[in-house]
């Protein structure tokens, strides 16, 4: 990332899908703002998913825009859920310096019933499983990631409990979808996708003041209380500020990311750097599914072939690839 430092309030406005990294001196925070517009409005789009399906999808691909950009070298983050839920799959991954691709696997079926029994929250969709974060930092490098329990009724609830779990850094995580219904220029209806978010973390000089209260030890005398240690003042004073956030006001392009972080922090100090932009981009090709083709057996290869070829069609993006049989000796 550049080392450009502007103030809040200065001309020249994000605008969609870029994401903004910021710092707040006079609260310890640091974090990065977002505004997807037509990038996830392609991604959403090419798959026609069901409205709540594809609600849940632009929020994991709103968090892993967040954090894939703060990633300091080439690599991959990858945010993945796994459960037992109508939506069984979800997959958002972002390539520095700003690639991204996601898709989700669904049961129609359930979605549905899910849907008219108005149980279509994060939880009820995802069920019972595991959110994985893995950081991919190329062939000669060991992958890291970290897996929670699914627990919490949002996707932003997860995800603070894995920063909590495993990263021990105060998080606090805000996502917003909006589904838009307008007229395009010639008086046609029109539909479209916005998706937006805030990630903000305690992150001071004196590592004892970003100390969370530790887990439950099961050591505590019976009958007697747990003790919790309060929070940071600066940190409960940007949890406060945060908190008054209106899930509109991170979707809306009127407002845009500065003036969001304006209104919550200007009073503070903000500063914000250099944007970094995000795009639709897929790293499939008719090279890399051939390379997975070669390694299929004669038989295998066999019971690929359809009216005469092989169709590969690419999860994330659907581009349909197709192959002769006789390049892998069939």
């Amino acid at each position: 990332m550049e080392t450009e430092i502007r103030s809040l309030g200065e001309p020249g406005f994000v605008g969609d899908d870029s994401v903004l990294p910021f710092e707040v001196d006079g609260l310890d925070v640091r974090g990065r703002a977002v505004q997807l517009g037509p990038m996830i409005d392609a991604i959403l789009g090419r798959h026609a998913y069901p409205e709540p399906v594809a609600r849940l999808l632009a929020e994991a691909i709103a968090l892993t825009v967040l954090l894939g950009t703060s990633l300091k070298f080439e690599g991959k983050l990858i945010i993945q859920t796994k459960g037992d839920g109508p939506v069984d799959l979800l997959v958002a991954d972002f390539s520095t310096p700003g690639d991204v691709r996601a898709y989700a696997r669904f049961d129609q079926e359930l979605v549905e019933a899910a849907r008219q029994a108005g149980m279509t929250s994060p939880a009820e969709l995802l069920g019972n499983g595991v959110l994985a974060f893995t950081i991919d930092q190329g062939a000669y490098m060991q992958r890291y990631q970290g897996i929670v329990e699914m627990k919490g009724e949002s996707l932003e609830a997860m995800a603070e409990t894995y920063f909590r779990q495993s990263e021990q850094i105060p998080t606090l995580v805000r996502l917003s979808v909006a589904e838009l219904f307008d007229r395009d220029e010639d008086g046609n209806p029109r539909h479209s996708w916005r998706a937006g978010g805030i990630v903000v973390q305690f992150l001071p000089q004196a590592p004892d003041r970003m100390r969370l209260p530790d887990l439950p030890g099961g050591d505590a005398p019976d009958g007697g209380e747990e003790h919790i240690p309060e929070d940071d003042d600066a940190w409960e004073e940007a949890k406060a500020l945060v908190g008054t956030v209106e899930p509109g006001e991170l979707t809306d392009p009127e407002v845009g990311a500065e003036r969001l972080l304006f209104r919550l922090f200007h009073e503070r100090g903000a500063r914000v750097y250099t944007p970094v932009q995000v795009f639709d981009r897929c790293s499939c090709s008719r090279e890399r599914l051939g390379e997975v083709l070669n390694g299929f057996t004669a038989e295998e290869i066999a019971d690929s072939v359809e009216d005469g070829v092989i169709t590969v069609q690419c999860e994330f993006c659907s581009t349909a690839y197709r192959f002769d049989p006789v390049e892998f000796g069939a």
